[in-house]
């Protein structure tokens, strides 16, 4: 590595540490309903929103109806996107008279973009009208960000509330995440990238002749707008086919460090928010610690394995599969990046990284996208992990299970035990499924271990909602349409429906003063403790699959032998 790599790295851990807190504290004020910058701007028409839509927003919920609002407006936003899509050819906006979308593709596309998934089983740029991209997928965007910030939210309130019965307003919620953070953040980095060269425009494709004097046909369309939420809603679909390694979506440097910056920038301020909202910074600086710790780890072990001698190719720095002019570093420190939360989009192909670089990228997902996690997710995935850590804690020194005040019963144990093991059946479950049939098998790219990764890898990132893939495999089959589908229904709402159950348990208990057998977790001694706790779950639960996958492909590499 070049020192100017590792001080972009620095750069970047860097920014992320100061510009955290102070977003944080910005989004609580949102999140409570106080007057923040911003209430000039947007507070009239926040208004007179809840009064067009007859909402009242001192309306609180249990968390039964909470929950079922949740769901109807995912279904309801399904329907759209599905209808949508395969519609758009008799739609307007559609200057290259692209065709309706197949039922199954646009089943799998629209329950990604609702679930906040964004895996995408299509190239953008021949199979999505500008209408479909805009109406349907960029409005998906924030309001799938938004519904996990509500969620987020409602555990909060559960914790801070002293034996109540409500945990807000779901409506409230999404309204005021969507306009006050999600929308005023993509509004400024989409001018940035516009001004950087990325493309904004309603105008059809453009033929071009290349130096060869073959015609070559270059795709355009409104990407700016939607690669800005894309980024920091943690969504991640790309408007172009290759994603963020397109010149039209990344074109520089600038467009490359901001667009990864935006991957963790809501999630690792989110944390402060809950510090800010629970009213103890050090809670807030354990939970962030950790994340950052395991990030750290993780993204160690990729840049180590890109940069060392790899016999298959004859040389110490792997750049297959990656752009030129990112070079290595800037791809690895992208890959970690966007399976730490919840977001997909790449700037290299995660196919041609060496095996323990990609195992990395599926661990990241496989531990829950709780490294930062997706907006609003990412928090209450950690949450889930705290409650099993507090929980194994007391039962190790003999104390009561505890965290804010709030004792840690049987049925919170249990909700959290589910909320990490639904997913992780998903993925076990469903990539069993497609390496048994021609089906699944027929798809693959490669063979052998490799192949199984591939399968493996498009599992866990559609069960931990984050839309990446190897690349290598042809999801675009009816069979794999339908179980990544059903996949990403069950990694969403398998989390999302016991961290509700969790937040309706919480909140109608006390708030416990701390006492002498308080076991503390805003220590040290918890964040090692939590880190512990996340590693051996996930090695517990996904060893033997990794050990067939990357780990032996790992060990032949060093041998010679590629698939």
């Amino acid at each position: 590595m070049h020192i100017n790599e590792i001080i972009q790295i620095l750069l970047y851990i860097i920014l992320l540490v100061l510009l955290a807190p102070p977003l944080g504290k910005f989004m609580a004020k949102v999140f409570q309903g106080e007057k923040n910058i911003l209430t000039p701007v947007f507070g009239k028409f926040e208004s007179f929103f809840y009064k067009l839509m007859r909402i009242d927003p001192k309306e609180e919920m249990k968390w039964t109806t909470y929950l079922w609002s949740v769901i109807i407006f995912k279904l309801m936003g399904m329907v759209i996107v599905f209808l949508l899509q395969i519609t758009q050819g008799w739609l307007p906006l559609n200057p290259q008279g692209l065709p309706n979308v197949h039922w199954d593709l646009a089943l799998n596309t629209a329950i990604s973009f609702i679930t906040n998934t964004n895996w995408q089983n299509y190239g953008g740029e021949n199979t999505m009208s500008y209408l479909t991209q805009m109406l349907g997928l960029v409005v998906q965007n924030f309001v799938s960000a938004a519904t996990g910030f509500a969620v987020m939210l409602a555990l909060i309130r559960a914790l801070v509330q002293r034996q109540g019965k409500t945990l807000g307003n779901f409506w409230v919620d999404m309204v005021r995440s969507t306009l006050y953070v999600l929308i005023p953040l993509s509004v400024i980095l989409a001018i940035i990238l516009v001004s950087q060269g990325v493309v904004q425009t309603f105008g059809s494709y453009v033929t071009v002749q290349t130096m060869q004097g073959a015609d070559q046909v270059i795709p355009l369309g409104p990407a700016a707008s939607q690669i800005a939420i894309k980024q920091l809603g943690t969504n991640g679909g790309g408007f172009f086919n290759v994603n963020s390694a397109f010149p039209f979506e990344n074109p520089t440097p600038l467009t490359n460090f901001l667009e990864m910056l935006a991957l963790l920038l809501i999630p690792a301020a989110s944390v402060y928010a809950f510090g800010k909202m629970i009213g103890s910074k050090k809670q807030a600086r354990a939970l962030f610690a950790a994340m950052l710790i395991v990030f750290i780890i993780g993204l160690g072990v990729s840049l180590y394995s890109e940069y060392s001698y790899n016999p298959v190719l004859s040389t110490a720095h792997n750049m297959e599969g990656k752009e030129t002019r990112f070079g290595i570093t800037n791809s690895v420190l992208w890959s970690v990046a966007t399976t730490d939360v919840s977001n997909g989009s790449v700037n290299a192909m995660h196919d041609s990284l060496t095996p323990l670089s990609g195992m990395v990228s599926m661990v990241n997902i496989m531990l829950g996208e709780i490294i930062f996690g997706g907006v609003g997710s990412g928090l209450y995935g950690m949450l889930v992990f705290v409650i099993l850590t507090v929980f194994i804690s007391g039962l190790m020194v003999g104390r009561t299970p505890e965290y804010l005040g709030k004792k840690i019963e049987a049925f919170d144990v249990k909700m959290a035990i589910l909320a990490v093991l639904i997913p992780s059946a998903g993925i076990l479950i469903f990539s069993a499924i497609a390496v048994s049939l021609n089906a699944g098998l027929s798809s693959l790219g490669n063979n052998g271990p490799h192949g199984l990764s591939e399968i493996l890898y498009a599992f866990t990132s559609t069960a931990g909602n984050n839309g990446s893939a190897f690349a290598g495999l042809n999801g675009n089959t009816i069979f794999y349409n339908l179980t990544l589908g059903v996949n990403m229904l069950i990694g969403r709402f398998g989390v999302i429906i016991p961290v509700m159950a969790i937040a309706g348990s919480l909140v109608k208990k006390n708030i416990a003063p701390a006492s002498s057998g308080t076991f503390a977790t805003d220590t040290p001694l918890f964040v090692v403790l939590l880190i512990g706790v996340i590693l051996i779950v996930g090695a517990l639960t996904f060893f033997p699959a990794l050990n067939l996958g990357p780990i032996v492909e790992h060990i032949l590499m060093l041998h010679g032998v590629s698939f």
